[in-house]
C-alpha cells in the first residue's frame, strides 16, 4: 500500500486545473444559459492559483493540512465571485479533517473528501435540490462514505462518488433555481444543468483519478 502526502495531493491539484482547463468553455456555455458566462472562467483561475501556490511549497516539510490551506487561501485570492469561498471553505475542511497527519490511508482521503462537500454545503447554506453545485457534491460524498463503510476500496468509493456526483448534476436538469443569480430565472431555469454542479463533477473525477493513482488497486 502507498499513501497520500503532500506531493500527492500537490499533483492532484495539477490534475484538478487541467481537468478544469480544458472544460472551461463548456462551463462557460453552461454558465451563458443561466449566468454571466464566466464559470469556467473563475474556475480556471481558482484552481490555476492553488495549482501555483501548492508547487511553491516545499512540498517535504508541508504537511496535507498546510497545503490544503494555502490552496484554500489563493483560490480565494484568485476568485472573488461565489465559487471562491465555497471551494476556499472546502480545501479548509478537507484539510481540519486529516489534521496531524502527514500520510492519508483510504479512509484519510475519504474523510477528507466528505469534509470538502460539507464545507461547500455548509458555506453556500444549500441543499439539495436548490440547482447548485451540492447537487453534485453531497451524493458524491454520501456516497463515497456508504462505499468505504461497507468494504470498498478507495478506487471503487470515488468510482461511486463520481457516477453520484454525475447523477447528481444531471438531475438539475430539471430544479428551479434557488441560490444565485440563476435563481431570478424561475422557471427559465428548467432545463439546464447546473454549471456549478458540472464543474463539480469535473473536479471530483479529476480527484478520483489522482488519489487512486497514489492508493492505487484493492485497498
Amino acid at each position: 500500500m502507498t499513501s497520500i502526502g503532500s506531493p500527492e495531493l500537490s499533483k492532484m491539484f495539477d490534475a484538478i486545473a487541467a481537468a478544469i482547463a480544458a472544460d472551461k468553455d463548456r462551463l462557460c456555455q453552461l454558465d451563458g444559459i443561466i449566468g454571466d458566462a464566466d464559470h469556467g472562467i473563475a474556475m480556471e483561475l481558482g484552481f490555476n492559483a492553488a495549482r501555483d501556490a501548492v508547487a511553491g511549497l516545499n512540498l517535504t516539510a508541508t504537511d496535507p493540512t498546510a497545503l490544503l490551506n494555502t490552496a484554500a487561501k489563493s483560490f480565494l485570492n484568485a476568485v472573488g465571485a461565489s465559487s471562491g469561498p465555497l471551494y476556499a471553505t472546502a480545501f479548509m475542511r478537507g484539510g481540519a479533517a486529516v489534521k496531524g497527519k502527514t500520510k492519508l490511508g483510504a479512509d484519510d482521503a475519504i474523510a477528507m473528501f466528505q469534509a470538502m462537500a460539507q464545507g461547500i454545503k455548509d458555506r453556500g447554506k444549500a441543499e439539495l435540490g436548490e440547482k447548485t453545485m451540492v447537487d453534485a457534491w453531497q451524493p458524491a460524498a454520501e456516497a463515497a462514505g456508504a462505499a468505504r463503510a461497507a468494504g470498498k476500496s478507495l478506487a471503487d468509493s470515488l468510482a461511486v462518488a463520481l457516477a453520484a456526483a454525475e447523477r447528481g448534476a444531471e438531475a438539475t436538469k430539471d430544479m428551479i433555481a434557488a441560490k444565485g443569480r440563476s435563481s431570478r430565472l424561475g422557471e427559465r431555469s428548467l432545463g439546464h444543468v447546473d454549471p456549478g454542479a458540472a464543474s463539480a463533477v469535473t473536479v471530483i473525477g479529476a480527484m478520483a483519478q489522482s488519489l487512486n493513482s497514489a492508493i492505487p488497486g484493492k485497498v
